[in-house]
């Protein structure tokens, strides 16, 4: 006779990724209003000065941030569209973090997201199964 094991829900991580994800909404909101109120990032290099205009990417940002809240809302509901969303959405995050890490002037902002971002993507792929029954309970 075998004795079927009964693999426990990741309940608190996927909680937990939900909570990160508003954090990460919040963050990436602060991030575009931030780079809005600024306008510009000059940077010097070598002999030269560049000037940045940050305006349209901290408009993207902070629409960014607003959806990333927003699934990070779904996801904590138990909404199994969320899963998915919130991968897809977090690696594009990870991927838009990484191409301003050196040029923005945001280091620290990229670096947080970055690392928030990965602690969702793991929550979200190590387990599911059990999780949307537990949240509607």
């Amino acid at each position: 006779m075998e004795v079927e094991t009964v693999k426990e829900p990741m309940a608190g991580w996927i909680g937990f990724a939900a909570i990160v994800m508003l954090i990460i909404g919040i963050l990436d909101f602060f991030e575009g209003l931030i780079a809005i109120a600024r306008g510009q990032y000059f940077l010097v290099h070598g002999s030269q000065l560049i000037v940045f205009d940050t305006t349209t990417w901290g408009w993207l940002t902070l629409l960014w941030g607003i959806v990333l809240f927003l699934v990070g809302m779904a996801l904590w509901s138990g909404a199994g569209w969320a899963r998915w969303t919130t991968i897809i959405l977090v690696s594009i995050t990870i991927v838009e973090q990484l191409a301003w890490l050196g040029s923005s002037g945001y280091t620290l902002w990229s670096l947080t997201i970055l690392t928030l971002s990965i602690i969702v993507l793991y929550a979200l792929t190590a387990r599911w199964e059990g999780y949307p029954e537990q949240a509607r309970a």
